[in-house]
């Protein structure tokens, strides 16, 4: 079994349900007039405090499916996403509501997504990145694209969406294998074959944050975030402190700084009151299990 580095699988799926916690009572709201530093009850669906939103529950089926398969299975993979979106269907976005809607009545798969694509005027929004890092912490180097965008595709059209998933989970990958900021950060550039998330996210010091549904927006918004922030609070502060989507944009800056600094970095208030946290501590050692090291 490859070793990765100190607490980093565990930070990971810690600090991604963390975050997801952390933002989910202040989703869609305007700016605030304090700062938030808390674990709070409230939101779109009254969650008490500690309570995740699909950010941690669709991470916890890629995990769970990778596990399972040892390795990356479509089929079922979509199979855990319908299950937790038949038992929350209040919690999931735009585009993964109508593919899971189409696919319970009966539509096959890969044409749910291009219907569903085409009946919204597209598909790139953020339900990949969110949900994705369970991907980083099993597969490296050009595997990590390569899977991300494949798994991406089971709901979401846009090749944006899968590019930026991509980039998000080689960041991951590279982190939780002991890689430095700027070194993850070089390796998912590189990795990356799609030219407008190239620029967007080669620009992450210079162009404004946006907590958006948009995923390379997101994507944006996270390696910014993550980049400047010096520690694992500072930067899951900074993220649900954004005005937009700021669960996700807590979860996937959570998912990085977990990847960067282990979940011995994670306040333990903030782990106290985490729904699901037994769970992602069991997800995270069967993804160590499943680990490929550095070529």
């Amino acid at each position: 079994m490859f070793i990765l580095a100190e607490g980093r699988a565990e930070g990971t799926l810690i600090g991604l349900a963390v975050g997801d916690a952390l933002g989910a009572p202040f989703e869609g709201m305007g700016r605030r007039n304090r700062w938030t530093r808390w674990m709070e009850p409230g939101g779109r669906s009254e969650r008490r405090s500690g309570a995740v939103t699909d950010d941690t529950l669709q991470a916890i089926a890629v995990a769970e499916s990778l596990i399972a398969t040892r390795g990356f299975s479509g089929p079922d993979m979509v199979a855990r996403f319908q299950a937790g979106f038949r038992a929350h269907p209040e919690y999931y976005g735009p585009t993964s509501s109508s593919v899971f809607s189409l696919i319970e009545s009966g539509v096959p798969i890969q044409r749910a997504v291009r219907l569903a694509h085409e009946r919204s005027g597209g598909s790139r929004t953020n339900g990949p990145v969110m949900r994705g890092a369970p991907i980083g912490i099993v597969f490296a180097d050009r595997m990590v694209e390569e899977v991300s965008e494949a798994a991406a595709k089971l709901t979401h059209y846009d090749p944006v969406a899968g590019a930026s998933s991509g980039f998000i989970n080689r960041l991951v990958s590279e982190l939780c294998r002991g890689r430095t900021k700027l070194e993850a950060f070089g390796a998912a550039l590189s990795g990356c074959r799609h030219p407008e998330v190239i620029n967007r996210l080669g620009e992450w010091r210079v162009l404004p944050v946006s907590a958006s549904l948009d995923a390379l927006l997101l994507s944006h918004a996270a390696v910014s975030i993550a980049l400047t922030s010096r520690s694992f609070r500072e930067a899951v502060e900074r993220a649900i402190n954004t005005v937009g989507d700021t669960d996700t944009l807590g979860a996937v800056v959570g998912a990085l700084a977990g990847a960067e600094y282990g979940v011995q970095a994670i306040p333990p208030e903030w782990i106290a009151p985490l729904e699901n946290k037994k769970r992602m501590v069991e997800l995270a050692l069967g993804l160590t299990r499943l680990a490929k090291p550095i070529s």
